[in-house]
């Protein structure tokens, strides 16, 4: 039986520009007008445009899953499986890259280093090193992590060490707590300057500011969790 499908054309870039089967121009669409046959979309194609949404920070849940299945109908292998082998090995390249954008988009923070990666070069610029104002905090407690490693687990000194390293983990919790708020706020304000779409220098100044800013939250993000676990990994 035929395939057929619902989806209509978008705005992507192809893998190809002319059908790999009939030769026809295909432009964004994901099946050939002519031939029906299914087009592979082209690795450079973003997350954001591979799922059908705008390059914002905020994402509907609802929305994002609803591209989601609504794309997953059209490349599911099993619809494939009785097409030649060309047409079951661009399903299979669609539905993986498309599983990924999902993945990737649906994590708030994943979204944000995804779009960082797109924005303001890739993300391995993002640092690791703890930031100036956390760096004497987290000497202090590594101190205190080794050393309650080398006292013995049932002494008075363990337990002492053990209620300080929790103290320290509640501080760092809130911390991070205080990282997401800003990082929301962040990311609204990210929208709302990709919504009004101004091409001046203040605009242009303001993009960097909130990249920069992101950059170095979801940095300052990464070191503490980092920490955090290593506390929860050493304590209980």
């Amino acid at each position: 039986m035929e395939h057929t499908h619902s989806t209509s054309p978008r705005e992507l870039q192809m893998a190809r520009s002319m059908c790999w089967h009939c030769q026809s121009e295909v432009a964004g669409e994901y099946f050939c007008e002519r031939c029906i046959k299914v087009q592979p979309v082209s690795k450079d194609t973003d997350y954001f445009t591979c799922l059908g949404i705008p390059r914002r920070l905020t994402v509907d849940p609802k929305t994002l899953e609803a591209k989601f299945y609504e794309l997953s109908r059209a490349f599911h292998p099993d619809f494939y499986q009785s097409k030649s082998e060309t047409e079951q090995a661009i399903s299979l390249g669609n539905a993986a890259m498309l599983n990924t954008a999902y993945r990737t988009l649906r994590d708030p923070i994943q979204r944000a280093e995804y779009l960082l990666d797109l924005e303001a070069g890739s993300v391995k610029d993002i640092r690791t090193s703890p930031p100036a104002d956390l760096f004497e905090e987290i000497l202090e407690l590594q101190e205190t992590l080794d050393e309650y490693r080398e006292t013995d687990p049932g002494s008075a000194e363990a337990q002492r060490l053990r209620t300080a390293l929790q103290g320290e983990r509640e501080t760092l919790e809130r911390r991070q707590r205080d990282m997401e708020t800003q990082l929301q706020q962040l990311f609204a304000q990210w929208d709302a300057l990709q919504d009004r779409g101004e091409a001046t220098d203040a605009a242009r100044s303001e993009r960097q500011r909130l990249l920069r800013q992101m950059r170095d939250l979801l940095s300052n993000r990464t070191y503490v969790n980092n920490i955090v676990n290593d506390l929860v990994a050493t304590i209980e």
